[in-house]
């Protein structure tokens, strides 16, 4: 039973971490794509001609897309390579969310067998200072909320 009176604050966005099966990345910058759709199938039953039911059909999952500052870490590149090389290595993985006050976990979103169909290098800027920024794109099979 909800308690009144008693506020919840919404989680911040900014304190995630991202787990990936057998790869320590310290960090990502960004992780975008927790989504799913299912598509809707309209049926005429006989005698109804006047209205159209609807009813759920396949879901889909969108693509992950994950975000960070370019390091001499090559455990993301390398799974890549793997793909680009016709091995593919899927993998497992969470994203987690944290409260602010206590860092303690608070969301968590499971997806399954994932694999890396894009990466995208940083853009080079001679007269910038912004950080070198490395995108990887996952594609997988599912994804859950635990928590």
């Amino acid at each position: 039973m909800a308690q009144t009176g008693m506020r919840i604050d919404p989680y911040v966005n900014f304190n995630f971490l991202v787990e990936l099966d057998g790869i320590a990345q310290a960090s990502f910058m960004e992780c975008s794509g927790i989504e799913s759709v299912t598509e809707v199938v309209e049926n005429r039953e006989g005698g109804h001609n006047t209205t159209v039911r609807k009813g759920p059909g396949k879901t889909t999952f969108s693509d992950i897309t994950l975000k960070w500052g370019l390091t001499d870490s090559t455990e993301l590149w390398q799974w890549r390579q793997a793909i680009v090389e016709g091995r593919v290595l899927r993998k497992s993985g969470s994203i987690v969310v944290y409260d602010l006050a206590n860092r303690r976990e608070v969301v968590r979103w499971n997806f399954v067998n994932a694999w890396p169909t894009k990466w995208e290098g940083p853009a080079f800027n001679a007269t910038g200072h912004e950080v070198a920024v490395e995108t990887l794109v996952l594609v997988h099979e599912g994804i859950t909320r635990t928590a």
